[in-house]
């Protein structure tokens, strides 16, 4: 009987322990508490835009640093100052970059010109050190490197806020906090950011964008005095400003260009008023003639905003790869609004980019 018993037990404990070690059934989940709240669901609601911005660009030049010749070599000189900026919707300077090409062209006592008409002429920007400032400056800055410095003080600022930067009677800024970056004369770069901001447009740039700016000058059409002529020396530089988003894309292009002429005649002495500033041929529109001769009948700004447009939401490379013939546009789409040479288009957009 008792050998029964026990059997048995070891039978009972044995099933127990049997049903101890199967899989258990997982817990119900457990009801968040107000402590604990539950996952929110993934929003579906698209993200921000990204806040869009007008682009500007504005050229201010002068001649007056012109000179006769006589015991020294005559000098046709155009200080062509160029700001780029974009703009916000609150008319805040979002970006500002402020280049200067100067470009001096020596002709003599005969009217002959001394400047090779092939010269290469560099942006205050493209010298860098080599313009030669540094050494000279109190601070120790370059001009590219104070232009800079002004540059980045006016973003934020409205137009009213910049064209109140206190300067003394040789234009020079007199406020602490800018005098320690900057000592040039600084009436020219409040002048040019006025007149980009004012030019400004919806484009296609973001406030996220990179703006640049690019720019080619050439002599090439400068002549000598002739006993029946003035000679010439005519500085013509062309200009974009360009803004470029994720992977180098050109997100708003603008282009403009002036031809800044200065006359002489057989004896060294300069015969064009320098008190007039030459105006570029944005500025120009119409006024620049071109309109009666194209055979589109597009004036050289409708063309080169022509030209703008076409190469936006392309990347330098694509601009670059653009077909050209004896300098023209090769592609008919492009030549429909374009019968002007480009090349310098593309290069001043490839320098930007650069």
């Amino acid at each position: 009987m008792k050998k029964t018993l026990a059997i048995l037990l070891v039978v009972v404990l044995a099933v127990a322990l049997f049903a101890g070690c199967g899989t258990s059934k997982p817990a119900p989940s457990a009801t968040p508490s107000a402590s604990a709240p539950a996952s929110a669901p993934a929003s579906t609601e698209p993200s921000a835009a990204p806040e869009t911005v007008k682009t500007g660009l504005a050229v201010v030049t002068s001649i007056a640093k012109s000179a006769d010749a006589g015991e020294k070599d005559g000098l046709a000189q155009a200080d062509s100052l160029i700001v780029a900026v974009t703009v916000g919707t609150d008319g805040k300077i979002v970006s500002c970059v402020i280049d200067q090409a100067q470009t001096k062209v020596s002709f003599n006592a005969k009217g002959e010109l001394v400047t090779a008409l092939d010269t290469a002429f560099k942006t205050k920007n493209e010298l860098g050190a080599e313009y030669g400032m540094g050494k000279a400056s109190s601070i120790g800055k370059e001009w590219n490197e104070q232009a800079a410095a002004f540059a980045q003080y006016v973003v934020g600022k409205t137009t009213d806020e910049v064209k109140g930067i206190a300067v003394n009677e040789e234009g020079v800024p007199t406020a602490a906090d800018l005098t320690a970056s900057v000592t040039v004369h600084v009436t020219d770069f409040i002048d040019g950011v006025q007149k980009a901001v004012a030019n400004a447009r919806e484009l296609g740039a973001a406030a996220a964008d990179k703006l640049s700016l690019g720019t080619v000058t050439n002599i090439a059409k400068s002549k000598n005095a002739a006993a029946d002529a003035d000679g010439l020396a005519q500085i013509y530089s062309t200009y974009t400003a360009i803004t470029t988003g994720t992977g180098g894309v050109i997100t708003s292009c603008i282009i403009d260009a002036s031809q800044s002429n200065v006359n002489f005649n057989t004896s060294g002495k300069i015969t064009t008023d320098l008190t007039v500033a030459p105006q570029t041929k944005n500025e120009l529109g119409d006024a620049y003639g071109m309109k009666k001769a194209s055979s589109i009948g597009k004036e050289w700004n409708e063309q080169a905003a022509a030209f703008a447009a076409y190469v936006t939401g392309k990347t330098a490379a694509e601009v670059a790869g653009i077909a050209v013939s004896e300098g023209y546009a090769g592609d008919a789409d492009l030549k429909a609004s374009v019968t002007v040479h480009i090349t310098d288009f593309m290069a001043i957009i490839a320098k930007a980019a650069a």
